[in-house]
């Protein structure tokens, strides 16, 4: 009797099991996972072949350095100096190791060096504010201002700067861009007013818009010692990288669909009521669209502007490593290079995320 109960227990649990496994079967796709295993294996695979080509491609470069100054050293001081500038080479020592196209393990080896120097910078400045913290107390309480931490910028605070310069230029862009292109949208007559200026400062250089602003920030600022390049540089960001979103709004707005303009005559809405009840959400799509390339194009233009500023950001320092000329400085132009191409690939897929979500049209483009 006791067997046949257990045997039921277990036969139970076998039907309970069957059940389980029968309401999972049909969510597993075979098919999908066996393709979505086959990209990865070959997004993999081109990742090693992308590593492979670099490691060859930077040793060719490195042994035709080494053997041009081997040479030299020969032609030049006689068979002694070039066993001389040989065994340096051979040695590793970084005062005589050519200088060109680094290895991947020589901007992994930066890339944990930057991270390194950030940890010490960041223990740096903490030290600092609780050192100076009953000072600069005293200072608040007497209505003045508090001293801060003036030492060099760690790299992540660098790449920082850069995120807020990016963001605050494309703020601006919006602010200017999405106005302006719904209100020459709503009017033919407005548009080709507007079109001669459009694509009259549409291709301007970014140096150029650059060289726009800081004549006008520096003399609005002058006489005042405050440093203003983050000011300039995403003002310059903003005024080159808003003309996509300019032209997607007002083309938007434009193609709206006229039984949705005539609806809203019907229902006599008022103009702010049809804007942001009608021609908005039906624009959407093409605005999203401007607002990504807008991103995507003030992201590119930064490091450029950011140099000519001077502003404390990836394209000063990948200027000032440029010029340092040290032993890992190229090592270090590779990081920001990956830093700068994953945080603008980034940059692309969170607006495509903020699209899919505010947007009716859920296609999302690649």
């Amino acid at each position: 009797m006791e067997q046949e109960i257990v045997l039921k227990k277990e036969g139970q649990g076998v039907a309970f099991l069957r059940s389980f496994i029968a309401k999972i079967t049909p969510s597993f796709n075979k098919t999908k996972v066996l393709s979505s295993l086959k990209q990865t294996g070959i997004t993999l695979v081109s990742i090693l072949l992308f590593l492979a080509l670099w490691q060859l491609g930077s040793k060719a470069l490195y042994n035709k350095e080494a053997n041009y100054k081997i040479e030299k050293a020969l032609t030049e001081r006689g068979e002694e100096a070039a066993a001389v500038e040989r065994a340096c080479i051979e040695s590793g020592d970084s005062s005589c190791q050519p200088n060109t196209l680094p290895s991947p393990l020589q901007v992994w080896g930066s890339l944990q060096s930057l991270i390194a120097d950030h940890k010490v910078i960041t223990a740096d400045k903490a030290a600092f504010v609780e050192k100076m913290a009953d000072t600069n107390a005293k200072l608040i309480a007497q209505g003045k201002d508090a001293i801060v931490y003036t030492g060099r910028a760690s790299f992540i605070d660098i790449v920082l700067t850069s995120i807020k310069t990016v963001f605050a230029g494309f703020l601006l862009a919006l602010l200017i861009a999405v106005p302006i292109g719904i209100i020459i949208g709503l009017s033919p007559s407005l548009r080709s007013a507007f079109n001669w200026f459009i694509q009259v400062f549409k291709p301007v250089s970014p140096v150029v818009w650059y060289l726009l602003v800081f004549m006008i920030v520096k003399t609005l600022y002058i006489g005042d010692s405050s440093d203003n390049a983050f000011v300039i540089s995403f003002i310059s960001v903003g005024l080159c990288a808003m003309w996509a979103t300019l032209v997607n709004t007002a083309m938007g707005v434009s193609s709206v669909d006229k039984d949705y303009i005539n609806v809203a005559k019907v229902l006599k809405l008022g103009t702010f009521q049809k804007v942001f009840k009608v021609i908005l959400p039906s624009s959407l799509p093409l605005i999203f669209t401007g607002l990504r390339i807008t991103l995507s194009v003030a992201w590119m233009v930064l490091i450029a502007i950011e140099l000519l500023a001077q502003s404390q950001g990836l394209g000063l320092f990948v200027w000032e490593e440029f010029q340092n000329g040290a032993n890992d400085s190229n090592a270090k132009i590779i990081v920001a290079m990956f830093v700068i191409g994953i945080i603008g690939f980034l940059l692309d897929r969170i607006m495509l995320s903020v699209q899919n979500i505010v947007s009716f049209n859920k296609n999302e483009m690649a």
